[in-house]
């Protein structure tokens, strides 16, 4: 982080004070460059929103990730990106005019005196092509036109600092510069590693790089963040010189400079000038197996056999990778607005969010050659625990991964599948997550892991079923029936009265006989009975489906207030009510299961109970969750209701009162967040466009 003294003593000129439009509305934080849960770069807004060149991006747990910008315009230097302090040097502050974001491309468009300038942010998300999806570089896109009708010499210049490399700005860092070739490279990382180390949520280990096409119009500089600065806002060029006295982070905060000379520049909008930023490590993560652990790398080594080659592809497909994000993004807004532009908005904003929390993975055969048959993919519960592969972290992001690309779902079960099959792990239930702490997915050989016995097996049931049909590949479930089997087999001993535990919601306590928690674990056993008809089993299919029958009316008999009608929060607690988004595993899975009466009953309920920013999601505090709360909305048996709970998250994403990336923890009242940001949970925003869960009549 910046000294207050360096803040103090920027010399930049202060402009007036100006608004600009954001579309399609101002959100807590616009993700900048998001690909890996070490690739989270963000601008934090708030208020009315924040300018590009008025903060500092941040890393999604809030530190100041150095990424600077200048363009000079006539020889007038104008600040675009960042708020650098540069006492040898004076510039202007460009004018933001315009923010817009999609669901892969942030834009910013700010007047730099006679020119605007474009600035584009593109976090590439590739669903359905591993390599490219498992590459974890973003990129920014400037280019330059006049605003005034005239011709105008522009030069553009950008950087990141060391603090892209680790959580701890003491530490000592070393780099390197590619100056010759078709390609510009800076690649810094710590003189001392640790393999799968962490540090505040950093990583303490492999290299970040940020590059450019290495034209006749480039230059570049390595050195103190003042100087490297100062030298192109004063000549618009740079020294072609390196620094080689590697240092801490914070010790003249080096900087990893670039800059091109546009020409001249007419009306016309120049080419894009590409910079890529991107951190890469190998191997990625260290998994759990029988007699010890397996270092996972990243899918896209199965292709490439440098760093070098990788950022040369990746800058080479910039054109190829904007046209895919315009169609993806032109997908994603369509299918969203049938719901209704708010929505949309939603949806937009949560798509980097949650495609920036996993990793792709393979592993190598004994040979040293790569297993491209064997993907797995892991998840960072971002915010909240660290967790590896946190089974009720992904169901809730599940819905964006049936929309995106099902596979993706498939192969983040297949580690906790593959985990459990080797009997490592002692309960008879469905592990929590594959680790305490991400990269190290170590399992728990203990048992001694966070126990939500009825919240996961129905987790892992409804995913596996909803991925067959979806996909039609039952594979998964021929190869892991047993397990399946005997999660639901606690769930019949469990969860028609569960006893007294926690659910995906563990902030809210413990509590037996959870009304909610009792619906994840019938839909899971009628599940298994769906699960059983695909495999052939009819007996078996028969048994698990009466079994679910017969549970469904003493658990109505149970869960029904007499002073509502409404479900209670837990059983005969008649003035108690929670939000049952459990419900959606039935709609998901097309079950059928719970009577029509049941989804009436909470669409008149729900809008006596709303609040500011949305219903609680129970009677114990006046908190609630966008997950959830757009859960419910599938359950509405009307439009009004339906939209009522995507109004609340919508005003909660849009109302200033925070500035972190999209928390899915608030309070409903204030519309103060309660802690999480960055989540992967948001998955459960984009899904349900495409999982024919928004009904216009009844269930």
């Amino acid at each position: 982080m910046r000294s207050l003294q360096q803040l103090l003593c920027s010399t930049f000129i202060l402009p007036a004070v100006y608004a600009f439009t954001s579309t399609p509305f101002s959100p807590p934080s616009i993700p900048l460059a998001v690909r890996t849960p070490y690739l989270s770069a963000w601008l934090p807004q708030g208020g009315s929103g924040v300018a590009l060149n008025a903060a500092w991006p941040q890393f999604w747990d809030g530190a100041t990730l150095g990424w600077a910008g200048f363009v000079k315009v006539d020889g007038v230097p104008y600040s675009f990106l960042g708020t650098p302090s540069v006492p040898a040097a004076k510039f202007n502050l460009a004018t933001q005019q315009s923010v817009t974001f999609t669901a892969t491309q942030s834009t910013f468009v700010l007047a730099a005196g006679p020119i605007d300038l474009t600035v584009n942010f593109l976090s590439p998300v590739e669903p359905t092509d591993l390599v490219k999806y498992s590459i974890p570089f973003g990129y920014m896109a400037v280019s330059a036109a006049a605003n005034d009708g005239k011709s105008h010499s522009v030069q553009v210049y950008s950087d990141i600092s060391a603090e892209w490399v680790s959580g701890d700005d003491s530490l000592t860092v070393n780099w390197t510069s590619t100056t010759t070739g078709p390609i510009l490279t800076h690649q810094v990382q710590l003189e001392d590693q640790t393999l799968f180390g962490e540090v505040d949520d950093h990583t303490q280990y492999g290299s970040a790089f940020y590059s450019t096409p290495n034209t006749v119009s480039a230059t570049f500089q390595t050195g103190q963040d003042v100087v490297v600065r100062a030298q192109f806002i004063n000549n618009g060029v740079l020294a072609n010189t390196k620094d080689t006295n590697f240092r801490p982070v914070s010790d003249d905060w080096p900087v990893f400079g670039l800059a091109h000379n546009l020409g001249t520049i007419g009306t016309t909008a120049s080419a894009p000038v590409i910079f890529s930023v991107g951190h890469i490590r190998d191997p990625v993560l260290e998994y759990v197996v029988v007699g010890g652990t397996q270092d996972r790398s990243l899918y896209f080594w199965s292709e490439f056999s440098t760093a070098a080659e990788v950022i040369s592809e990746f800058l080479g497909d910039y054109s190829g990778a904007l046209s895919r994000a315009k169609t993806f993004d032109a997908q994603v807004n369509s299918d969203a607005s049938a719901i209704s532009t708010k929505y949309a908005g939603i949806v937009e904003l949560s798509v980097r969010q949650v495609a920036g929390a996993i990793e792709i993975t393979i592993s190598k055969e004994a040979n040293g050659s790569w297993n491209t048959s064997d993907v797995m993919v892991f998840m960072k519960e971002i915010s909240s625990d660290g967790n590896v592969n946190t089974v009720d972290v992904i169901m809730p992001s599940w819905p964006f991964w049936l929309y995106s690309n099902p596979a993706l779902g498939k192969f983040m079960l297949e580690g906790l599948f593959r985990y459990q099959a080797t009997g490592l792990y002692p309960n008879k239930w469905s592990v929590h997550d594959l680790g305490a702490s991400y990269p190290k997915a170590l399992g728990h050989n203990d048992g001694a892991d966070e126990a939500m016995p009825v919240e996961e097996c129905g987790n892992m049931l409804v995913m596996s079923l909803s991925y067959a049909q979806k996909t039609g590949d039952i594979s998964q479930l021929q190869r892991y029936s047993a397990l399946l089997d005997q999660w639901t087999q606690y769930l019949i001993n469990d969860s028609l009265i569960p006893g007294d535990q926690i659910s995906t919601d563990d902030f809210a306590g413990a509590l037996a006989n959870q009304t909610n928690l009792a619906i994840k674990g019938i839909v899971g056993i009628k599940a298994m009975s769906v699960v059983w008809g695909l495999l052939g089993n009819t007996a078996q299919e028969s048994n698990y489906s009466g079994i679910a029958a017969r549970y469904l009316p003493q658990w109505q008999a149970f869960a029904t207030s007499t002073t509502g009608p409404h479900l209670t929060l837990d059983y005969n607690d008649e003035s108690s009510w929670s939000l049952s988004y459990n419900l959606f595993g039935d709609k998901l899975l097309g079950l059928n299961l719970f009577p029509a009466s049941v989804y009436a009953e909470q669409t008149a309920w729900y809008p006596t109970v709303d609040n500011a920013f949305g219903v609680p999601l129970d009677t114990r505090h006046t908190y609630t969750k966008t997950d959830w709360q757009i859960w419910t909305s599938t359950l509405m048996t009307n439009t009004a209701a339906r939209d009522m709970f995507i109004e609340a998250v919508y005003l909660w994403a849009s109302s200033g009162t925070n500035n972190a990336p999209l928390g899915d923890w608030y309070d409903t009242i204030a519309g103060a967040p309660e802690g999480f940001r960055a989540r992967p949970v948001v998955g459960g925003h984009p899904g349900v466009v495409n999982t024919s869960m928004y009904l216009s009549g009844g269930p």
